[in-house]
């Protein structure tokens, strides 16, 4: 029981690699939040995806999962972070299945539009099996 509550404190501390490029927590521009309201707990191990329009066509930036926090703070860096429109894409099938739950959406894609790269944005998601909602936190 001692082990899981210290990886959890650890994940809150020193995020886990959550994507290829091993970004820093503290100099990503864009983070993102999963909660699973149905129990109350976060949404850890669900696949996230960050895509950016360009020339009319979507183009794959990063990809992690979540940290036993439900979190994946190190998507983009500020180089990689331009105005543009984005979205973030959840594989929720997946997180679902891995709890043995059947759930009405395979993924949930949140599409923003950034204007000024040099603010700071974090996509939380909500989600139950039957529902989700997003919003722009802080």
């Amino acid at each position: 029981m001692t082990a899981p509550r210290l990886q959890h404190i650890q994940d809150h501390l020193v995020p886990r690699k959550c994507n290829s490029w091993a970004v820093s927590m503290s100099l990503s521009p864009l983070t993102t939040h999963a909660l699973n309201t149905a129990e109350g707990i976060p949404a850890a191990r669900l696949p996230v995806s960050v895509h950016r329009l360009d020339n009319e066509e979507w183009k794959e930036m990063a990809k992690g999962v979540t940290n036993s926090d439900g979190r994946c703070p190190g998507l983009l860096t500020s180089q990689t972070f331009i105005p543009g429109i984005y979205k973030i894409k959840f594989a929720t099938d997946k997180y679902w299945q891995s709890l043995e739950r059947a759930s009405f959406y395979p993924y949930i894609e949140v599409v923003f539009n950034i204007s000024d790269a040099s603010q700071k944005y974090h996509i939380a998601l909500l989600l139950n099996p039957f529902s989700y909602t997003t919003y722009r936190g802080s």
